[in-house]
């Protein structure tokens, strides 16, 4: 597959919920072309994972 492919599937991914598929199509996406637009989705993906809301979560 090529890297807009893996891109384009790992956006299905994305909006289907399942993010770690995503970005594993992602990461495949950038290892064949480092400037591919999947650079700028695996960011905000890991923006996702990395949110953290203190004031939403209390224990």
């Amino acid at each position: 597959m090529t890297a807009e492919e893996f891109l384009k599937k790992g956006n299905e991914y994305r909006r289907n919920g399942d993010f770690k598929n995503a970005m594993n199509c992602y990461l495949e996406a950038i290892e064949l072309d480092p400037n591919s637009p999947a650079v700028e989705a695996k960011n905000m993906l890991e923006n996702i994972f990395n949110f953290y809301n203190k004031d939403a979560y209390n224990p």
